[in-house]
């Protein structure tokens, strides 16, 4: 079921998502290499805790850490540790939830890690740019397939693949709610968008081949060919006329300067 949110329940998923965007904000300070994807987790989860709120991702369905942290070749829900140590030119994406107010956020940021290379730069900012896309096709009459279809189109006229195995998803008061958000897709395909809707869109892009494998800790998925992946996300809500975005990355942007991507 679809659950349209009146301006208040917006707000207040606004404010959950800036204590998370604040959260990463943190974790561009400390993205260096020789930092652990430990203690990025633990940077981004004290924040949260400090700032009255709760990790959406610890715990759910025994995911155990308060972050999903991926690195390079890992599309998404990498688990931190004290043993994954970034590298100069590696690139790595931070992805987490925050319960506040009964409400949840969702957003994602891949960063980079001191100087990468172009090739990975130029990955990076197509993705970005797809996410954009996605978002710019969130607003009411337009259909879901339209927000697919933005993202696939301007991934693959730039070379690239987009993962199909997961996928962005309705948000509020649970973590994930109807409808599944696709990355790809058919424009003028699927349910009519309606204002009220709010959204979770996050588009992970990938430079080789779409293979995907899940790896023995049975939650980070990695690219089969082990080429690179990119990952943004925002959660936004459908208005009449053009998206309302409801996460942040201004407090990354205030951190990394002229490097922000």
């Amino acid at each position: 079921m679809i659950y349209l949110k009146t301006d208040e329940e917006v707000e207040l998923m606004r404010e959950s998502n800036r204590i998370l965007g604040m959260a990463y904000g943190e974790v561009a300070k400390a993205i260096a290499p020789g930092v652990t994807t430990q203690q990025l987790n633990d940077i981004a989860e004290q924040f949260v805790r400090d700032h009255g709120g709760v990790p959406s991702c610890l715990g759910f369905e025994n995911y155990p850490k308060a972050f999903c942290i991926s690195v390079n070749e890992q599309i998404v829900h990498g688990i931190p540790d004290d043993k994954t140590v970034l590298q100069e030119g590696d690139i790595v994406t931070v992805d987490g939830c925050v319960l506040l107010n009964g409400f949840h956020s969702d957003s994602a940021y891949t960063f980079p890690v001191g100087e990468i290379s172009e090739e990975k730069m130029r990955l990076l900012r197509t993705t970005k740019e797809c996410l954009y896309k996605g978002i710019e096709q969130a607003v009411t009459g337009h259909r879901l397939g339209d927000i697919g279809f933005a993202v696939q189109d301007h991934a693959e006229k730039a070379g690239y693949q987009v993962c199909r195995e997961f996928v962005g998803h309705g948000i509020g008061r649970d973590m994930h709610e109807d409808p599944e958000v696709m990355n790809y897709g058919k424009r003028g395909n699927g349910i009519v968008l309606k204002s009220g809707m709010t959204l979770a869109i996050e588009p992970m892009i990938l430079m080789g081949r779409r293979n995907v494998i899940i790896e023995d800790d049975g939650w980070t998925a990695r690219t089969a060919d082990r080429k690179p992946a990119a990952h943004y996300e925002l959660s936004v809500c459908v208005r009449n006329g053009k998206a309302d975005i409801l996460s942040t990355f201004d407090y990354i942007k205030e951190v990394m300067g002229d490097q922000f991507i």
